[in-house]
C-alpha cells in the first residue's frame, strides 16, 4: 500500500490523467466514424501512446530499463487495463446504465467509470515490470 503514497504516484496520476482524457475524448471522436465498442478500443491505443510517453519522461525517470523492454511491458500491462476498461464500459453502457434508467450520457458516464478502473494495477504494473 506504500506504493500509493509517493510523489511518483502522485505523478503517475497527473500523467495518468492526461492520457486518459486524451483516451475519453479521441473515443468521441472516433465514435463519429465507428461503433462505441470499437471507439473505446482505438481510443485507449491512443490515450495508451500518450500514457507511454509522458510515463518515461516525467514518471519513471530513473528507469533503466531497454526502451523495446519498455514497450513490451508496457504494453502487456496495458492489454489488461484495456480489458478492465472495455468490460466496465460496456457492461454500464449496455446493461447497469439503462437498466437504472440513466440514459443522459451513458457512455460517457460508462466509459469514465471503465478508464478509472485500471489506475492501481497500471501503476504497479509499471512500476515493476514497464519501468523497473
Amino acid at each position: 500500500m506504500h506504493d500509493f503514497f509517493t510523489r511518483q504516484f502522485l505523478t503517475f496520476l497527473l500523467a495518468g490523467g492526461t492520457a486518459a482524457a486524451v483516451n475519453f475524448g479521441s473515443r468521441i471522436i472516433y465514435n463519429q466514424w465507428m461503433s462505441y465498442s470499437s471507439a473505446i478500443i482505438l481510443a485507449y491505443v491512443t490515450g495508451m501512446i500518450t500514457a507511454f510517453i509522458l510515463a518515461k519522461l516525467f514518471v519513471f525517470t530513473e528507469s533503466r530499463q531497454d526502451i523495446k523492454r519498455a514497450v513490451f511491458y508496457f504494453t502487456l500491462v496495458n492489454l489488461l487495463a484495456v480489458m478492465q476498461t472495455w468490460l466496465v464500459s460496456m457492461a454500464l453502457a449496455c446493461h447497469l446504465l439503462p437498466w437504472l434508467g440513466i440514459t443522459w450520457h451513458a457512455a460517457e458516464i460508462a466509459h469514465a467509470a471503465g478508464v478509472m478502473v485500471p489506475v492501481f494495477t497500471s501503476y504497479l504494473g509499471h512500476k515493476r515490470w514497464s519501468f523497473r
